[in-house]
């Protein structure tokens, strides 16, 4: 019988190879990604971070392109004295909460119907989506003519019927609504998309299940589709309310904020203020809003996904 013996220059090699990825996937492990993310870090620190808190520095003065004031928080405080400019807040509250409720409503019905058997259903998918593509000012334009009392194709259309049109964007109490249905008629494609997608990626089983159980269209709905399209549903309500809460080039387009302040939300009297030249003043809005915006999204977000679909 001969032994055979493993010479030790051999197995210290051996060693050497079997530390060396374990040396190379540390180094991996504990340096590679501090690097990756450095420029991405200077990047949203450039871009994100120092705008916005030289946006709070300059809401605090009396500022110029030549000269910078500070003035401390008297800004915010002829904010909130203004009559127009809280009439603006509460007309933001209102157009994003309507604008976000109707795409929800809208978009899980219409995603309903065209992800069922019927007819054309590619092309009604392009149809609805098509508006999103559109130009917000150009939609505003095309529509401040529709809606015209006295020559729109709206109120004309309606009187062949003897009905009498009122005036959509002259009337100060439809002006902010008339421009959120246009706002909803342009932005509900997007909405019926993130349903599609989330109706379509639900397991057949459960329709083939609930069928054999004799569940009706109704049931199915509701007990089904409802539950396990939570996720498109909070997708939908997230960015359709950030959208409503910060929303301006349809407003101007179609009102400009009026008439009087009637349409007018944050957006829009910023811009206004800038106009004007009280530029600390419309810092000081686009603070608010800000605020504003995560206020009201945040804890809703939090509140949307702190329970999951029980199967």
């Amino acid at each position: 019988m001969t032994t055979t013996t493993t010479p030790a220059a051999t197995r210290e090699q051996r060693g050497a190879a079997e530390r060396r990825p374990k040396q190379k996937r540390w180094t991996r492990e504990r340096h590679y990604p501090y690097w990756f993310y450095f420029p991405a870090a200077v990047i949203f620190g450039v871009l994100f971070l120092v705008p916005t808190f030289a946006a709070l520095y300059f809401s605090l003065t009396r500022w110029s392109i030549f000269s910078t004031t500070f003035i401390g928080f008297d800004n915010f405080v002829s904010f909130f004295q203004e009559p127009a400019l809280t009439k603006g807040l509460v007309n933001t509250l209102i157009y994003g909460v309507v604008t976000s409720g109707l795409k929800v409503v809208l978009g899980m019905l219409l995603a309903v119907l065209l992800t069922s058997q019927i007819i054309a259903r590619g092309y009604l998918r392009s149809v609805v989506f098509f508006p999103v593509l559109l130009s917000g000012i150009g939609v505003g334009i095309m529509f401040q003519v529709l809606m015209n009392p006295e020559r729109g194709l709206i109120n004309d259309t309606l009187g062949l019927v003897g009905i009498d049109g009122p005036g959509w964007l002259t009337n100060p109490s439809l002006a902010l609504f008339s421009v959120a249905l246009v706002d909803v008629w342009k932005g509900v494609g997007l909405a019926t998309l993130i349903y599609i997608a989330g109706i379509v990626s639900i397991p057949n089983e459960y329709f083939e299940a609930a069928k054999m159980d004799g569940a009706s269209a109704t049931n199915r709905f509701f007990h089904i589709i409802l539950p396990l399209a939570r996720p498109a549903t909070v997708t939908v309500i997230i960015l359709s309310l950030i959208g409503g809460l910060r929303y301006f080039d349809l407003i101007w387009a179609m009102t400009r904020g009026g008439p009087g302040f009637s349409s007018d939300v944050i957006a829009s009297v910023i811009y206004k203020q800038y106009q004007a030249g009280f530029y600390g003043l419309s810092t000081a809005g686009n603070v608010i809003l800000f605020v504003l915006v995560c206020a009201v999204v945040v804890p809703l977000f939090w509140a949307l996904n702190r329970k999951e679909v029980d199967l």
